[in-house]
């Protein structure tokens, strides 16, 4: 029997256990690395984005339009609904000031909304050129010499007609209502209170007041 020694071989079999251990371990630190390399050079994907949420800028609502110092509104007493579409005239009769009606008496028109109301009046055209007839309503009692000047208005409702294209007879061909405004009709300043005429209107009756 030949004892003479033999040169190694290297084994092509499985590495034992306790030999494979650091040469894994190594494997999986190295491949950790590598993958937080990636990671950390890459770009967040959409998806890993998040983004702040802006707060949008809070829309308060928008004031309302403007009404003219005087405004009324008509409420049909015979169907219990607002009287819409109703021809109204707003004239100023006379003022503190000795300012009588003249042929150049300032003279606006309006037509009741839906809501039976009028807010704002119109100037009637003149055959003169009158300054005085183009002022609107404000600007009228805002030229008053003081906060306690009066002035005389009447506003009157075209009733006849607009019954009568609703098949309905009225006794009135027209509504009148005479009253006196006091002041310069500035909102908030020197003690102005809106002058606002509301109508309870029918074919037979009517009746009116002071609103607010």
């Amino acid at each position: 029997m030949d004892n003479s020694p033999q040169p190694h071989q290297p084994s092509t079999g499985p590495i034992p256990t306790h030999q494979a251990q650091p040469t894994e371990r190594l494997n999986l630190i190295r491949n950790q690395l590598n993958n937080h390399t990636q990671h950390s050079s890459s770009p967040p994907s959409s998806s890993q984005t998040q983004t702040k949420p802006t707060n949008p800028t809070p829309k308060f609502p928008t004031a309302t339009m403007s009404r003219d110092p005087i405004t009324c509104h008509v409420l049909n007493t015979l169907t219990g609904t607002p009287a819409a579409n109703l021809p109204v005239t707003l004239t100023l009769l006379s003022s503190s000031t000795g300012s009588a009606a003249t042929e150049e008496t300032p003279t606006f028109r309006a037509i009741t909304n839906a809501d039976g109301r009028v807010a704002n009046w119109e100037p009637l055209p003149t055959t003169t050129a009158s300054s005085h007839q183009a002022q609107s309503v404000p600007a009228i009692l805002a030229a008053l010499p003081a906060p306690d000047s009066k002035t005389n208005w009447a506003v009157r409702f075209e009733v006849g007609p607009w019954y009568e294209a609703q098949g309905v007879e009225s006794f009135w061909p027209e509504v009148e209502v005479k009253f006196t405004v006091k002041g310069r009709g500035k909102e908030g300043e020197e003690g102005w209170r809106h002058y606002h005429v509301p109508v309870l209107l029918g074919p037979w009756n009517y009746s009116t007041y002071r609103g607010s």
